[in-house]
């Protein structure tokens, strides 16, 4: 048992061995990736953090288009699931937040549950 198997990794990839891999050998889907490397829009920080999960509620609840298609659609369970989220970090996170993160919080949730109660009664 004290014998240890050994094997062997083929790399499979469109490269010559021992060089960095090119454009071309990565393909036309990676180009894009190379060209322009991913950058956040905002400085990231708890606030952001609450902001981005709060505008994705919001566009669960049709309230704002989506990033992606542009279009309104309502989703109430992936919406309650955004806001149960943020719930969730309002109860973690007591006693650790600055008065600000703590008023940014409730004042979201406050907004988001008035906005979910009313979408949902219709």
């Amino acid at each position: 048992m004290d014998e240890q198997e050994s094997f062997t990794i083929k790399d499979k990839r469109r490269f010559k061995e021992g060089t960095e891999p090119t454009e071309e050998s990565m393909g036309p889907d990676k180009t894009q990736q190379l060209e322009e490397p991913y950058t956040p829009a905002i400085e990231i920080n708890f606030a952001s953090f609450i902001f981005s999960l709060g505008r994705s509620a919001f566009v669960h609840l049709g309230e704002e288009p989506d990033p992606v298609t542009g279009g309104k659609k309502v989703s109430l369970p992936l919406a309650k699931e955004t806001i149960d989220i943020i719930g969730l970090l309002e109860e973690k996170t007591k006693g650790n937040l600055t008065q600000d993160e703590e008023q940014l919080i409730k004042n979201i949730l406050y907004a988001l549950r008035m906005r979910y109660v009313e979408m949902s009664s219709k």
